[in-house]
């Protein structure tokens, strides 16, 4: 049978003893490895790899070894269900994973089987798809749904308020599979002993910091008409190595998110949440009060003084571009604060 997101989402909630096998395939590595890992624990359980009750092996050892039929229907030394998974395989491992379907009986270990993408004419897919009690589940590229983000904190023992689950959902966007994994077993260990719901402050800080940091404290400053600390900001990035060109484009990125967020037909708040890459914690609160503030034709101005920036930096002038840089922004600073 094909098994759709939902299914196998209600597989690994609950799986079925009287299911043979399940083949999860997909482009994406990681997210498929995910997905077996939370299959495989919730059949045998958080111990039942230190219980032997789960056989690992590659795809490319199956003609070395015992045949699949032989490991689904070995007796383990501990009592509970077992699981064989058979890792990367293909179609040219489906004439000795396959008849080990129609041989299964209830009691047998059950099979999981991962590969990468399958075409829809695939053998082992078509083997998967067409087996009374096997499933085969593909796993796309597309983002944790809004339900599986509340699975998993569920399972990590997290109750989160309703701004931290619209950041979490926003980071889910942003972040690998893995990497937001991570940050989920972070904030669970962040959280250890501390009954109160999932805080957007709880998010923001076990969220990956940006690389960019240093320069969003300067555009935030620029934004705000906090001039007086332009200069030590400029001096700072300067000596790690940033040039004024890269200053440039990116404050253009940063008025040109404001601009969007100010220009949106349902108002800020609306336009914010339309934000591409979205943004999250007080980073989202602080973006909106800057575009609350500036109003459209401010922000249209700021954004030309930019634009002729950029050109300056660009042409052959000789002028320092690091003072050109420092010159625009402080007036864009004068400029918030009218």
């Amino acid at each position: 049978m094909k098994l759709n997101p939902r299914d196998l989402a209600r597989l690994i909630a609950k799986p079925d003893p009287k299911l043979a096998g399940v083949l999860i395939f997909g482009q994406d590595a990681m997210r498929v490895s995910l997905k077996r890992q939370e299959l495989v624990a919730a059949i045998v359980g958080s111990q039942g790899e230190a219980e032997m009750r789960l056989e690992r092996i590659q795809a490319t050892e199956l003609r070395r070894g015992p045949t699949v039929v032989d490991m689904l229907t070995a007796q383990g030394f501990f009592p509970g269900p077992r699981v064989v998974l058979i890792e990367g395989a293909n179609d040219t491992h489906a004439d000795a994973i396959l008849p080990a379907l129609k041989d299964w009986r209830e009691g047998d270990a059950h099979l999981v089987v991962t590969a990468g993408a399958l075409k829809a004419s695939s053998k082992l897919r078509k083997g998967f798809e067409g087996a009374k009690a096997a499933g085969a589940a593909a796993i796309y590229d597309d983002p944790p749904t809004r339900e599986e983000i509340e699975s998993a904190l569920a399972q990590a023992g997290l109750q989160p308020g309703a701004d931290a689950l619209r950041d979490l959902v926003a980071l889910s966007r942003a972040l690998d599979p893995g990497d937001f994994r991570q940050m989920l077993e972070k904030l669970a260990l962040y959280k250890h002993g501390d009954a109160t719901p999932l805080s957007v402050a709880d998010v923001a800080a076990i969220a990956p910091a940006s690389t960019e940091a240093a320069v969003d404290d300067l555009l935030h400053a620029v934004a705000e008409g906090q001039a007086a600390q332009i200069g030590p900001l400029l001096t700072r990035l300067q000596a790690q190595g940033v040039a004024a060109v890269t200053l440039a484009i990116m404050a253009m990125r940063h008025f040109r998110s404001l601009h969007a967020i100010s220009s949106d037909a349902g108002g800020p708040s609306a336009g914010i949440q339309r934000l591409r890459p979205p943004v999250f914690g007080p980073r989202r609160d602080r973006l909106l009060g800057q575009a609350q503030r500036w109003g459209l034709a401010r922000l249209e101005r700021a954004l030309s003084e930019l634009i002729d920036a950029d050109l300056t930096l660009r042409s052959a002038s000789n002028a320092p571009s690091m003072a050109v840089m420092e010159r625009t922004l402080i007036r864009l600073a004068m400029l918030a604060r009218r």
